[in-house]
Formats: structure tokens, C-alpha cells, sequence
């Protein structure tokens, strides 16, 4: 078995299932297609979200968070954060989130939650956020909020979808943890040249762990990640961690294990969208498992596209001619603007799309889970560092994936259920068009559509989101293309 053992210090110095569902793409890194069991919807109650039984404490919202619905359970008061000094955070974390994040203030979503979090008795939370609002920052601050410096065990656990995602929330926590002192290690699968039998590697001294279900389930089976003295326990991504039986097993295992060896462990499940099956059934585990209040919070559905992105459809009589508009239209301006994330449906999508953009001239690099880890790791951080400016996708960057540079997307393909083609994937679409205006930033969106099929599946979710979508004029237009950007602030 393989597994990643690179330990690093925050220092100065250094039940019931929900319907079956499939993924098109490669949103894992140790499964390579996701199945969820095929037990009755019925099963699962619907999400009570206004349960008159919880105490709704109006001081975490005003009027201009009538988008956010908290809900808190029992009688413990909680005072809305405007400045993180009102949070009793450490010296060095306040440093951290200042000199490092160079953060001024809380943001929207996390004035809210950040009480929530880090106020004994510490509750359980089930929340959901827009992308790009902040949510990273709420479990990664609760988490080294939480740690005991002079204890050298795991005491903080982030489980991710991707080995991308957890790479990311580590440089994330290592940067707001700077001066803090606390040690963290990585659990994803390794790459060749850094492998390690299991057997042979030491036990996880590591305060903070961040690494993606299987992996981290494989450390708990050997008994080389203790959960005795864990504190906090991260799902972020949640709903597809929960959804998805490969994912879902084994979260579901290393939970089991925490409520055994440490039931007074704080759970916060993060995501951008929670279907109402998948809400109900992570409600469902978080009670019957750890038999303890919890509070919620949503954003309504009609709320959650991104009001400083603007997205657009463009109507393409063939395959060709939507790489013709890749080519000669999205590229060519999008070179002035920022980087472009292009995502597909398959693999092979994405193999045929890089080879035709790079046999006209255009330095493109595509990521899907069929690569070797550590191909994937140096693509992304090539497109990190801006060395790269195009990235072909699969599903496996929709979720998370943080790149501010990122002003453009292209959904090549429309996300679609696997199980169902003909029905949208209204969760992964919003996730897609999240990868652009990361943090209120501007940025565009572009749809390409090719047939009735398309244009029926873009109704949908135009329908769903109670948004109309703007189309482009004409796909030839020049002129029209300047224009939309123009309109999304970015020329």
C-alpha cells in the first residue's frame, strides 16, 4: 500500500443511503468510477431545515444575510464576528491571518460560522457556502484554533476528494498557521519515488492531518493514525464525500472510528451544494452517529450562482466549430484577461480536445485522473505559478479547485447525471463556474452548445437556478465575444 508521509511544521522556521449516482469524471484518487449503493429515496426523511425544536439566534444574521439561513441547536448564544480579534484567537493565528492571508476582515459567510465553530461546546456543523466565500479559511481556522502545541499527536483531521484539494487546504493551513508552531502532515497516495510499505512507516505524530478517504482509512486500519486525541474533523466537499460509496464508505469508517476512540470529536461538513437526499442523509450520519445537537447552515438554492460572474451560452452547429470558438475567439482574448480552465465530460474529451489545440499552435496542459500523481502534481502547480495559462479538465477541478488568476471557464461539455444523461448535473455546473471569480472577482463563463440536447439540458438548468443564461449573438462575431467581456468587467 502506498502512502504519503511528508510532515511539515506551521512554524517562522519552516444508515441509510441516498439514490444511486455515478461520476462521469475522475473526482477520485483511489477509486477510479464512484458507485452509491441502490437503497430506496424513500428511506430518507427530507431535511427539516426550519425545525421549530432549534433556537434560531437572530444576532448571527442582518438584513444583508437574508441569503444565509443559520440554524442552532439548544440554548448556546452566538455573537456574529466582525473582526477575527472578537473570535479569542491566538496572537500568532491573528498574525497569520494578517500577515500571511493578509486578510482585513471576516468575510460574509465566515462572520457567521467562524462563532459557530470555535464557541464551546464546540457543536457539530453542517454548512453550506458559496465558492470562493471564505469557507477554506472557517475549517482551517477552526481546526489550528483548536491544537494543543504541546501535544505531539493528531489532534485536527481534513478529509478531501482529491489529492488537489488536499494539497491545496494544506498550503492553505500552512500559511495561516505560520507562527503557530504546529505540525502537519499530508495523507495522500504517494507517488513513486517517495512510496513506503505501510508497515514500515512510523506512527502520525503530525497535529493537523489533511489527506484524501482511503488513504487516511488505510493509516487508521494499520493503526498508524491514532484518533484518541482528535478534536475536529473536516469533510470538506461533503456532499460528494457522503454520495459517493467509494468516498462514502470509507468517511463513513473513519468516523465510526473517532466516535469510538474520541465521541466528544467536533465534526464540521463543508460544500458548495447539498442536494436535499445528500442533506438529509449527512443529517442523518451526523446524528445517529454522534448523538449530539448540531447547527446548520444553508444558502438558498436561488442564491447560489455567483453574482460577479457573468455566464453566457453560444450556440455551435458542430464539434469543430466549438473548438474554432475555443481557438479563435475565448483563447485569443482570453490571453489578455487571465488563466482559462476548459472543462469535458471524459477523458477522451479531454485527450481529443489537447491534441487539436496544440496542433494549432496553443500551449495547453490537461489533468484527469488517469495520470500518474506526480504528472498531476506538477500540472497543477505549473498552473499555479502562471507557467501554463489553458488547463483541460475533467470533473476532477471542479470542486475547490482555488486559482485567483483563473477569470474564465468553458464548459466544452455540459456537466450531465451518468445514470442519466439527458437530466443536468445542476451541482457540478455551479461547481464548474465556481473556478472563476474566486473571492468576488469578475470572471466569465462560457457554454457551448451543440444540439437540442444541449440547448434542453442548459433550459434545465437555467430553470433550476432561476437565472437566464445570455447568449452570444453569433459564434463568428468577434465583436460579440469583446463585448461579453467587456460586460463581466474583465476588458
Amino acid at each position: 500500500m502506498a502512502d504519503s508521509s511528508s510532515t511539515t511544521t506551521a512554524s517562522s522556521t519552516t444508515a441509510t443511503n441516498p439514490p444511486e449516482t455515478k461520476s462521469w469524471a475522475d473526482q477520485a484518487d483511489e477509486i477510479d468510477q464512484a458507485e452509491q449503493s441502490n437503497e430506496a429515496e424513500s428511506k430518507v426523511g427530507s431535511l427539516q431545515i426550519d425545525d421549530e425544536s432549534k433556537t434560531v439566534n437572530s444576532t448571527l444574521t442582518d438584513p444583508d444575510d437574508s441569503s444565509i439561513k443559520a440554524v442552532t441547536s439548544g440554548d448556546t448564544l452566538y455573537k456574529s464576528a466582525k473582526r477575527f480579534e472578537d473570535l479569542n484567537l491566538s496572537p500568532e493565528l491573528l498574525k497569520g491571518l494578517y500577515v500571511e492571508m493578509k486578510f482585513e476582515r471576516p468575510s460574509k459567510i465566515q462572520v457567521i460560522s467562524l462563532p459557530m465553530i470555535l464557541t464551546p461546546p464546540y457543536k457539530n456543523l453542517i454548512a453550506q457556502a458559496h465558492n470562493g466565500s471564505g469557507k477554506t479559511t472557517c475549517f482551517v481556522l477552526g481546526m489550528l484554533s483548536r491544537i494543543i502545541p504541546k501535544l505531539a499527536a493528531p489532534q485536527a483531521l481534513c478529509i478531501c476528494p482529491t489529492r488537489e484539494l488536499a494539497i491545496q487546504n494544506m498550503e492553505v493551513l500552512l500559511k495561516m498557521g505560520k507562527y503557530t508552531g504546529i505540525t502537519s502532515e499530508l495523507g495522500i497516495p504517494a507517488d513513486a519515488a517517495n512510496y513506503i510499505p505501510i508497515s514500515k512507516r512510523p506512527p502520525v505524530t503530525a497535529q493537523v492531518v489533511i489527506g484524501t478517504p482511503g488513504t487516511i482509512n488505510k493509516w487508521v486500519t494499520a493503526r498508524k493514525l491514532g484518533m484518541s486525541c482528535m478534536k475536529i474533523l473536516v469533510f470538506d466537499e461533503a456532499d460528494h464525500m457522503l454520495a459517493e460509496s467509494g468516498f462514502q464508505d470509507d468517511s463513513i469508517r473513519i468516523m465510526k472510528a473517532i466516535v469510538k476512540a474520541s465521541a466528544d470529536c467536533q465534526v464540521l461538513l463543508f460544500s458548495a451544494t447539498f442536494g436535499e437526499n445528500v442533506k438529509a442523509f449527512v443529517t442523518k450520519i451526523v446524528r445517529d452517529l454522534f448523538v449530539k445537537d448540531y447547527n446548520q447552515m444553508f444558502v438558498k438554492k436561488e442564491e447560489l450562482s455567483l453574482d460577479s460572474v457573468k455566464q453566457y451560452k453560444v450556440q455551435c452547429p458542430d464539434e469543430l466549430s466549438k473548438i474554432m470558438v475555443i481557438k479563435d475567439k475565448i483563447l485569443e482574448l482570453g490571453q489578455k484577461v487571465g488563466q482559462t480552465i476548459i472543462f469535458v465530460r471524459t477523458r477522451n474529451s479531454a485527450s481529443m480536445l489537447h491534441k487539436s489545440l496544440v496542433e494549432y499552435g496553443y500551449e495547453v496542459t490537461t489533468i484527469q485522473g488517469a495520470l500518474r500523481q506526480e504528472d498531476r502534481d506538477k500540472i497543477i502547480k505549473e498552473f499555479k505559478e502562471g507557467l501554463t495559462l489553458v488547463l483541460i479538465s475533467t470533473d476532477l477541478l471542479a470542486r475547490g479547485f482555488d486559482q485567483s488568476q483563473v477569470n474564465l471557464v468553458v464548459n466544452y461539455d455540459l456537466p450531465v447525471r451518468h445514470e442519466s444523461p439527458s437530466e443536468p448535473d445542476q451541482e457540478v455546473y455551479l461547481h464548474r463556474i465556481g473556478r472563476a471569480g474566486r473571492f468576488g472577482r469578475k470572471g466569465a463563463i462560457f457554454n457551448l452548445l451543440c444540439d437540442d440536447r444541449d440547448n434542453m439540458i442548459m433550459s434545465k438548468i437555467e430553470n433550476h437556478f432561476n437565472h437566464q443564461v445570455t447568449e452570444i449573438t453569433s459564434y463568428k462575431s468577434d465583436e460579440d465575444f469583446e463585448n461579453a467581456l467587456k460586460k463581466a468587467g474583465l476588458l
